[in-house]
């Protein structure tokens, strides 16, 4: 995928594990919870396949159907994982009750449950990209038990 910007930006990283930007102003963390869900390179990856991403946990499935045809592109994978895994937090922040994004230090993006337990989603999406494992529903049903 070409891109100027971020070909640009790639070449001053030696790797991305996840990326995470931080709006301005004062929106707090609705600012955060509405940037974190865009997952542009996700969506529209749906979309080309017949279904729209409306944030809910039946998507979840239709994600871990498609057949994994980014795999063979090394550019590709690390991307679509890190929206992959946005995408599962947004799922998560939206349908279960008390859970939150939090920004650690570091800067990586995570979903805080009521019970305090913290979900790396990045991780589980660069995992479900790269293997197929997890599988984001799986990630889910785990999570909305708790």
């Amino acid at each position: 995928m070409e891109i100027p910007f971020l070909d640009k930006w790639r070449k001053r990283r030696d790797s991305a594990d996840g990326v995470a930007v931080f709006p301005e102003g004062d929106d707090g963390p609705a600012g955060y919870a509405e940037l974190l869900a865009e997952c542009e390179l996700l969506r529209s990856l749906a979309q080309r396949e017949g279904f729209p991403l409306d944030d809910t946990a039946a998507t979840l499935e239709a994600l871990d159907q498609l057949v994994p045809r980014w795999r063979d592109d090394e550019e590709l994978l690390p991307w679509l994982g890190n929206d992959a895994g946005l995408y599962l937090g947004t799922v998560i922040v939206r349908t279960v009750p008390g859970a939150v994004w939090r920004i650690l230090s570091d800067g990586r993006p995570v979903v805080r449950l009521a019970s305090g337990r913290e979900i790396d989603v990045v991780a589980d999406g660069q995992a479900w990209a790269a293997s197929g494992v997890p599988e984001l529903s799986q990630v889910y049903a785990e999570v909305a038990e708790a």
